[in-house]
């Protein structure tokens, strides 16, 4: 015969595994979109000051 108090030790180990496991999950998906928003945040800051580089570039060479 199982103990009763040992299967709910059992359980519940089991129980907070799985819900440590789900919140990993949700964590790292949450860290992953925030990791793709830098990257793009990074890219469109890139571009913008490469924008105004060519144009401040562009405006000196018309005047040298």
């Amino acid at each position: 015969m199982i103990n009763t108090h040992t299967a709910d030790i059992a359980k519940a180990k089991a129980e907070a595994t799985f819900k440590r496991r789900q919140d990993q999950m949700r964590d790292g998906a949450v860290a992953m979109q925030e990791y793709l928003a830098a990257q793009e945040a990074t890219r469109e800051k890139t571009a913008r000051l490469r924008a105004l580089r060519l144009k401040k570039e562009a405006a000196a060479s018309k005047q040298g």
